[in-house]
């Protein structure tokens, strides 16, 4: 009875692995990569998609004059703007 149990058991486990779970759960023709993403396999003609690099703009220069800190009839006293 156990040697059937045991057959039982190892063949039920047998027909549930799929091709996806041996591939590391990326699916057919494609495995884990070296940084744990799927990457496609050698020549199972997975499908590869190439998305255009993204391009950003430098941001411009502002330049900008020294100025007053305070509005005109306030002066810069003990941490604050204070009337004159």
């Amino acid at each position: 009875m156990k040697y059937l149990f045991a057959a039982v058991l190892l063949a039920s486990s047998v027909a549930s692995f799929t091709a996806a779970e041996a591939a590391g759960g990326c699916g057919p023709y494609r495995h884990r990569g070296p940084y744990g993403g799927c990457v496609p396999n050698g020549g199972g003609g997975g499908v590869v998609v190439v998305r255009p690099p993204v391009v950003v703009a430098p941001a411009p220069v502002v330049v900008v004059r020294p100025g007053r800190g305070c509005p005109y009839g306030f002066v810069w006293r003990y941490g604050r703007c204070r009337p004159i």
